[in-house]
This record gives C-alpha cells, structure tokens and sequence, in this order.
C-alpha cells in the first residue's frame, strides 16, 4: 500500500504546485500587475489550469485511487490516509468528467472577466462588462450541465464550495434565516438613529493600516508565514501553508473599512496557517469549505472586532491614534456607531443585521442566470430592484450595485450563499468555545486571544479539509448547521444597542 500511496501523493503534491503557482499568478493579477499584460497573464493562468486539469483527471491518477481505496478500507475511517483518499475519489470522479478544453476556456474568462470587472467597476459601466459576463455564464452552465441528473442544475456549483450541500439544503436555512432578520431589522427601524458620523471624517490612511496591522498581529497572524498587501477587493491567497497572504483597502473617508477588512482576511489565513503541515500539498491541507472558512474570518471581524470586551482594550489606543476624530467620542457611543443598523449598498461594508440580506439577494440572481430564466444584459435593472424589495435603497450606479463584487469576474459562481453560511457557524461555534473558556469576554478585554486561537486551532483548524462542512459542524458542536444560534446572538446584541 505505501508504495501505491506514495506514488499517488507524489503527483497530488505536484498538482498542488502547479495550483500555487497558479495562485502566485492570480494575486500579482490583484496587486501589482501592470494593467497592460492581462491578455498575457490570462493565457498562463490558463494553461496552467489545463495542466493541473489534465494530470489530475489522468488514468494513471484513477487506477491509484481505485487501488488506495481498497487499501484504506484497514485503516481508521478518520485517518488522514483514508480521508485524503475520500476526498482525492470524490474530486476526481467530479473532474474527470469536464474536458480540458472546457477547463482552458473558464480559466481564461475568469482572468479576463476580473480586469474587465475592475474597469467596468471604475467607470461605473455594466456594459463594459456585459460580454465577458454573458460568456462566464455560458460555460458555468455548461460545466453545471455535465453533472445530469441533478435535483437542481445549481447543485453542481455550490457543491463546488460547499462539499455535500443542494440547493434545497440552502433554500430552506435562508427560509427560516430569512423571517427572523426582517423583525429584527423592522424593530430596529423603529427605534431613534444611531449618530455614526465620526466614522466618516479623515483619517489617515498609513495610521489605519498601521492600527490594523497591530490588531491582527495580537489576534494571532502570523508574519513570518504572510503579509498584507492593497487591493481592490480584499482577499486570502496562500502559496503554501507557510506563505499565506491577505489584502485590504483603505478608505480615508470611512474609518471601518480597512480596520474590519484586514481583521475579516486575517480570521481567513489564521485558518491556514492553522491547519496541520502533514496536509500540505494535500486536498486536505485547506478549509473544510468556504462557509467554515468564512465562519473564522466573520468571528474575528464581527463577533469579536465589534463587541464591546474587544473595544475596551483598543478603543484607548484608537482615540490616541485619532485624537481629532475621536478625543470626544464616547466608548459606547463609538460601539454602538461601529454597530449601526442601516440597511446600506455595499455588502462588504453592511452591518450584521442587514448583511444577509445581500446574500439572498445575489443567491436568488446566480440561481435565475444559471437557470437561465434571467438574462445577463437585465441584470442592472433586477438587481435595482431587489436592493429596493429586500433593503429598500436603489444603487445610483452601476458601481455601487451589480459591480460591487468580484465574484462572478473571476467565476466563482456558487460561491455567494458561503458568506452567510458562514455567518451562522461562527455563531453555533461561539457558543461552545464560551461553555469552553467561560473567561473568554475577560481575556479579550485584556487583548488576549491567545486562549481563543487555540481552541479553534484544537477543534477546526486541526481537521483541514477531511471533513465535509455539516459533519465538521455536527462533529464540534453536537448538530448540524442551523440559523437559531446567529439570531440569538444577533437579538441579545441588538437588544442591548437598540434597547429592543
């Protein structure tokens, strides 16, 4: 078996190259590319893709996997061995059903789609973008499509970022999600206005950056293994589990921006870097999914950067930092002004009352368009009028509402319904890390996350990816994901701001 085993792990790790350079590629695309070569960055971005295809979905890698199977069966059913060799079958039976051309041509409109994206976006012009939109749908529909017969033809795509999930299984947590968030946020209304102004005078950009680079720096993020740099959307990328990076952007104008921003990417390569080294180079040696991912990242940027035992530590430090913006400002008025329910344009930006509205209002639209019962070119006007229909505002531009996200440029379609996936587990895993460090507000308090970080290294970053998302969930925390946790925890904070 080892023989075997170890002739299959040498061509994984080798594809795992191939897909970090891949990655290397992708964030110089999102950094410091020159504008100019993305035609030239588009073509190696996708023969690499075709490559890494080719070698994965070959004979050679589907013999090794049928012999490993066989070979696994005498080991722990949770041993490293026999979930890679899980997983590895699961990913190829998927794969080696889409051909290499296919492959090819996604990768090439994902890299050609984001820099159009970035341009359109700019100039605030949908119609900039239009085409390569139009083409990206196209051949999702076609990848989908080879995966007959389905429940739904969106299974497919959101299988690819949540391993196990149906579009069913989504529809009915948003279902019941979705009733709860609207009383929460039509009592709010209710209520007087939140003064947040103070957020929206000047501040320096290189003081932000700096302040936000001693937080993440205390939560945990390690610098030797990563590094932050600008973008215009913020992202996690790893290169490798010892080369984990994040981007940010700051806005001078908007205090929240950057700070929230580089706590949110840092929960995410936390994770990373947390994940144990014998899994590198391994389908194993990332997240469980991207809603577990994005349960680490919205816990560090929301449920610990916006809570009150986390501002008593830092606040005093802010106001020295900002003394002209701040000197005046109150700690709790400060909290309740970061915390302001507002039903706003910009997803990235929206408060966590409001947040997963935009979800379900990008979720509804990637379901159409695949579906095929909405057109690419109508989007501007459909989107206008679920922004007014869920949150009861209407984008001025292009820019402020279809442009926003960089998600479909790039193809990652399927992907939307993970962000408030996310969110509710990072509130079912609060829970417990509570009932397991009862001190927890206290050490936070004292800008200690210390205790914290360990328990999520111990009880989710330690698995990687051997486990699907609702077993990892159901293994930590006793059930499988649900909403009830996240609007506890959303009413018992509301409460105390809104004095529901």
């Amino acid at each position: 078996m080892d023989e075997k085993l170890n002739e299959l792990k040498s061509i994984i790790y080798e594809i795992s190259d191939i897909n970090k350079a891949s990655a290397v590629l992708s964030w110089d695309q999102e950094t410091y590319m020159p504008k100019g070569s993305i035609n030239d960055r588009a073509n190696q971005l996708a023969t690499l893709s075709k490559i890494s295809h080719q070698k994965f979905v070959s004979k050679e890698v589907g013999k090794l996997i049928a012999k490993a199977k066989n070979d696994v069966q005498k080991e722990a059913p949770d041993s490293d061995n026999s979930r890679l060799i899980k997983v590895l079958d699961r990913n190829y039976q998927k794969s080696v059903k889409v051909p290499s051309k296919l492959v090819l041509k996604m990768a090439k409109a994902s890299s050609l789609g984001q820099q159009t994206w970035a341009r359109a976006r700019e100039k605030s012009d949908f119609s900039l973008f239009e085409p390569y939109l139009k083409k990206t749908v196209e051949l999702y529909r076609e990848y989908a499509m080879i995966f007959k017969p389905y429940d739904h033809i969106y299974d497919t795509l959101l299988d690819d970022f949540e391993p196990g999930f149906k579009t069913a299984d989504v529809k009915l947590i948003f279902g019941k999600l979705r009733t709860q968030q609207i009383k929460l946020i039509k009592d709010i209304k209710d209520k007087p206005d939140i003064d947040d102004s103070f957020l929206f005078l000047k501040y320096d950009g290189q003081k932000q950056w700096d302040f936000g680079v001693d937080v993440i720096t205390k939560f945990g993020y390690d610098w030797n293994r990563g590094r932050q740099d600008r973008s215009t959307h913020p992202l996690t990328i790893d290169f490798g589990m010892n080369d984990v990076r994040i981007t940010t952007r700051i806005n001078t104008k908007y205090l929240p921006t950057g700070l929230f921003g580089s706590m949110h990417e840092a929960g995410h390569a936390m994770y990373e870097q947390g994940i144990p080294l014998n899994l590198a180079r391994t389908p194993l040696g990332g997240g469980a999914s991207l809603a577990i991912h994005e349960s680490q990242s919205r816990m560090w940027e929301n449920l610990v950067g916006r809570s009150m035992p986390f501002w008593k530590y830092f606040y005093p430090v802010l106001q020295k930092t900002f003394p002209n913006q701040l000197a005046n400002i109150k700690l709790f008025d400060f909290y309740k002004g970061i915390n302001k329910v507002k039903p706003s344009l910009i997803r990235v930006e929206a408060d966590e009352a409001t947040y997963n509205m935009h979800i379900m209002l990008r979720l509804e639209i990637e379901i159409a368009l695949i579906e095929g019962s909405i057109e690419v070119k109508d989007l501007p006007e459909i989107w206008n009028k679920k922004m007014k229909e869920y949150l009861g505002i209407t984008p001025e531009n292009d820019a402020e509402g279809v442009l926003q996200d960089i998600h479909w440029s790039m193809g990652a379609i399927g992907y939307f319904s993970t962000y408030a996936i996310g969110n509710l587990v990072s509130a079912q895993l609060w829970e417990c890390i509570n009932s397991d460090i009862p001190s927890l507000s206290n050490q936070i308090r004292e800008g200690d996350f210390s205790e914290l970080l360990s328990w999520l290294r111990k009880n989710v970053h330690l698995h990687g990816a051997k486990f699907e998302p609702q077993e990892l969930v159901q293994r930590i925390t006793g059930s499988k994901i649900t909403p009830e946790p996240y609007i506890k925890y959303l009413n018992n904070k509301y409460s105390v701001i809104y004095d529901l």
